[in-house]
């Protein structure tokens, strides 16, 4: 026997404990569906309140950067010319070296 409480209070329903055990899945998914409360009695004395989960959306998150302003520019598939790494490195270790003997 579900018993619905005032008309100020339609979305809070009253089921007794065996009735709750009987037909929970049914009523969980009618608490997710409608946005219910049920309250459970166990001898006629609450003894649970039953509610919807809150859900709250998550702010866009870029996979870019932290950004939402950033903008690609140009093909990003396209292959990059990196020239030639070898280079770059004994380039980078000169000046390394150089500020170490100075």
């Amino acid at each position: 026997m579900v018993m619905n409480n005032t008309a100020a209070e339609s979305n809070v329903r009253t089921i007794p404990a065996g009735e709750f055990k009987a037909k929970c899945l049914q009523l969980m998914d009618e608490v997710m569906e409608k946005k219910l409360t049920l309250i459970i009695t166990k001898r006629g004395k609450p003894v649970m309140q039953a509610t919807a989960p809150t859900l709250e959306e998550k702010p866009f998150v870029s996979i870019i950067g932290r950004s939402p302003n950033a903008k690609i520019l140009g093909d990003i598939m396209a292959p990059m010319d990196w020239g030639d790494p070898v280079e770059k490195w004994t380039r980078a270790n000169k000046k390394t070296k150089e500020k170490k003997q100075k």
